[in-house]
């Protein structure tokens, strides 16, 4: 009988870190409160952005779409896995052509987005917050010329 209970205890202990380990507070769908969003250096050239997270094995599939301050389209996606494998983006409109991603818990992430076409590298992290109702991704490293650029984009959940 003590094996048994200690053998049901164990298969429950990993099950729930499986399952801890397994939570993402980042999924659904994102709207970027532009009012909120610093960049530097000034201005940030997005009018409007939103972002869908939806989990994908391993990983999560994300979908940008919005518009710049230019009128052109933002629609791109990629499908990252969590261990920081670098992952093709594809679409319009993003600054970057790869991304990797790796989950730290499950309400922090932390990236590297790089374009192998321009100078644009930058690093940075994603925090959900407020009871899961915002989302803020800071980055730093260089824009499309290789100027020093930073930004902070903070998201309401739809």
């Amino acid at each position: 009988m003590r094996k048994i209970f200690s053998l049901a205890l164990f298969v429950l202990a990993v099950t729930t870190t499986v399952s801890a380990r397994g939570a993402d507070n980042s999924l659904g769908t994102w709207k970027a409160d532009v009012a909120k969003c610093k960049y530097t250096p000034a201005p940030w050239p997005v009018k409007n952005l939103t972002v869908t997270r939806e989990a994908a094995p391993g990983g999560v599939n994300v979908t940008n779409k919005g518009m710049r301050t230019d009128g052109s389209a933002i629609n791109a996606s990629y499908t990252a896995k969590y261990d920081g494998s670098s992952s093709e983006v594809t679409g319009e409109g993003s600054p970057y052509d790869s991304i990797s991603v790796k989950q730290v818990d499950d309400s922090t992430f932390t990236y590297e987005a790089k374009n192998s076409k321009t100078k644009y590298r930058a690093s940075g992290r994603i925090v959900i917050s407020g009871g899961g109702k915002t989302m803020t991704a800071t980055a730093s490293g260089v824009d499309a010329n290789g100027n020093p650029m930073t930004l902070k984009l903070v998201y309401d959940k739809q």
